[in-house]
């Protein structure tokens, strides 16, 4: 069985003139993530690998996140390929993980996390939000097989008092 937890870049600055990898988080965007890490925490396996796209705003999201779930946050792996609006080319570096891996936390950009999450989850989500958290079980062994899951848990900041 594999577990895959979906989390979207918390909300991002486009007061700026950076390019759009550079983007940083809002001050909103700070305090989303960390309330979405603290209701999730209770959920996070501790063997868990953690990657995230390297994008400003996904990278801080994934640190933030880590430190309020109490995750190490020197686990995580930092990849290009996830910095990604594409659900197939997501769909292409999650089946890449390694099959020892059992759970596996990825932070990434929209469109391709709710395309994605609707496409191998059993529940509709319209719109994964920026810090949305969606967590997928699958019963497959192998990454490479993963089909329909289901759909576990979602967290949403507009959901968190």
């Amino acid at each position: 069985m594999k577990s895959l937890i979906l989390v979207r870049h918390s909300k991002s600055n486009w007061d700026l003139p950076v390019l759009d990898i550079h983007r940083s988080l809002t001050e909103s965007g700070i305090l989303n993530i960390q309330k979405v890490a603290v209701m999730a925490k209770e959920i996070l396996s501790s063997n868990c690998v953690i990657w995230s796209s390297t994008a400003v705003r996904a990278s801080h999201t994934a640190l933030l996140f880590c430190k309020q779930g109490l995750l190490d946050e020197n686990k995580i792996e930092f990849k290009d390929n996830l910095y990604t609006f594409d659900e197939n080319q997501l769909e292409k570096e999650i089946k890449k993980c390694e099959n020892n891996v059992e759970n596996l936390i990825l932070f990434g950009h929209n469109e391709a996390i709710t395309n994605f999450v609707n496409k191998f989850g059993d529940k509709y989500i319209t719109n994964v939000p920026t810090a949305g958290f969606v967590y997928l079980q699958f019963e497959q062994n192998s990454w490479k097989d993963i089909n329909k899951g289901k759909t576990i848990r979602t967290i949403f900041p507009k959901e968190i008092d």
